[in-house]
């Protein structure tokens, strides 16, 4: 009885929250969604990101605290596209919050209207680390940032009716940031377009799409399977026929495998980033851009 009469109590805590107060309490699955989550819903809301922005969204372990900051949230926005499904749904059902639940007002799927990549006309395991619905590292194109924004204002509007004129004006403030940024993004890469490169792992297909690049090979032999020594060979041979300079890699996979084919072949790697606070300078989803791209042009200079 003493276990029930505290769960009802808990229960009536959490439902009070949610009533009290003008703050909204948001948990996004990474750092790049808390950023525009930020951005558009101001003072009116506390975000919390389970995922830092070093880690692979892929594989973050779960802990009871992330279930405590869940049972209190009033919005939950995930990324979707089962980038998070080995972590994000054990944490949703644990966490007994059925207003963040997949369904519910309070749960966003920034990943709605995205025109997604690489889908899939079918699945086979045997061709490695394949997601069903398409490549999910959708938001490392900054135009997809504004359909990402949108669904959160959305969210937000759902939970706080009231204050929709502000989250749309926050919005139309972002997506003007968003296309005068990309104006000059454009620009610096500009001279750059086309340019050949090898990366680690198949998570740039969208901002080498948006930038003009040309990603030959992988130094994944297949997504998810780490390098081997016939691919390692195989890229070596590649760098040197295409006359490739760059390799880019993210902070969360080791560098022993690019620095061998650096050392063998004089191509250089950058260590980009793919989410907000992967390096302490990109503090918002606009440095994440100026960070990867100054980088970029600064090496290919």
């Amino acid at each position: 009885m003493k276990i029930k009469n505290i769960a009802l109590l808990a229960a009536a805590i959490i439902s009070a929250n949610f009533c009290y107060g003008a703050t909204i309490h948001v948990v996004t699955t990474t750092q790049d969604t808390r950023s525009i989550t930020e951005l558009i819903g101001g003072n009116k809301v506390d975000v919390f990101s389970i995922a830092t922005g070093y880690q692979n969204p892929h594989f973050v372990d779960p802990k009871p605290s992330y279930i405590i900051k869940l049972s209190s949230a009033q919005l939950y926005v995930t990324l979707g596209l089962d980038l998070e499904a080995g972590w994000s749904p054990s944490l949703l059902t644990s966490s007994r919050n059925v207003k963040i639940q997949r369904g519910a007002d309070g749960y966003v799927d920034a990943s709605i209207g995205v025109p997604l990549m690489q889908v899939p006309s079918s699945l086979n395991r045997a061709e490695g680390d394949i997601h069903a619905f398409g490549n999910p590292h959708y938001w490392l194109d900054p135009e997809n940032g504004k359909i990402i924004a949108r669904n959160i204002c959305n969210g937000l509007e759902k939970i706080s009716p009231e204050n929709k004129n502000f989250f749309e004006a926050n919005l139309k403030t972002f997506d003007e940031q968003i296309d005068a940024r990309i104006k000059v993004w454009n620009a610096a890469m500009a001279p750059y377009k086309g340019t050949k490169i090898i990366a680690y792992h198949n998570e740039w297909v969208y901002f080498e799409t948006r930038f003009g690049l040309h990603i030959v090979d992988f130094l994944e032999p297949k997504p998810g399977i780490p390098p081997t020594p016939s691919q390692l060979v195989k890229i070596m041979k590649e760098v040197k026929e295409n006359n490739i300079k760059i390799i880019i890699t993210s902070p969360y996979f080791t560098t022993s495998s690019s620095d061998v084919v650096s050392k063998q072949t004089g191509a250089k790697t950058l260590v980009m980033a793919t989410s907000v606070g992967a390096f302490d300078s990109i503090k918002t989803y606009y440095d994440l851009f100026d960070y990867d791209i100054k980088l970029f042009t600064g090496a290919m200079k």
